[in-house]
């Protein structure tokens, strides 16, 4: 039998609105995956320390504020910094396509845009778990 998937959804900085974060959140726990939603307004620390405790295999970064060239690069620094900086870290929300490859680059594997089915979600991180799992990238 295959390890479950544990998967951190986290808001970082002010946005308030985290309807988004929960559909996912509900949407990969019915996938099969241990599912832990922090809540709003989270730090970058907060988050990352979050993701240490709960010994998570995933962070997914949710932003509706345009703040996310800012806050997700000290994500994955603070993620760095507690000695996970090879996670599989998705982000989701309103993103412009022309962010995507910066965010790319500090290490954000995939960016998913409204609309985007959850189930395509889901099987996203299935796939990308089960390479990591079988040691390929």
């Amino acid at each position: 039998m295959e390890e479950s998937i544990r998967v951190l959804i986290a808001k970082p900085g002010l946005d308030g609105h985290d309807r988004g974060a929960k559909v996912i959140a509900r949407a990969l726990r019915d996938a099969g995956m241990e599912v832990i939603y922090t809540g709003l307004r989270q730090t970058p620390e907060m988050i990352a320390r979050a993701a240490a405790q709960e010994d998570v295999d995933v962070v997914g970064l949710s932003a509706l504020s345009g703040a996310h060239m800012d806050l997700f690069p000290l994500v994955m620094d603070e993620l760095k910094a507690q000695g996970m900086g090879d996670i599989l870290v998705i982000a989701g929300g309103i993103i412009p396509e022309a962010d995507v490859p910066a965010l790319r680059e500090v290490g954000i594997e995939a960016v998913f845009g409204p609309g985007t089915m959850t189930s395509d979600i889901a099987q996203y991180i299935t796939e990308a778990m089960h390479k990591r799992r079988r040691g390929r990238p």
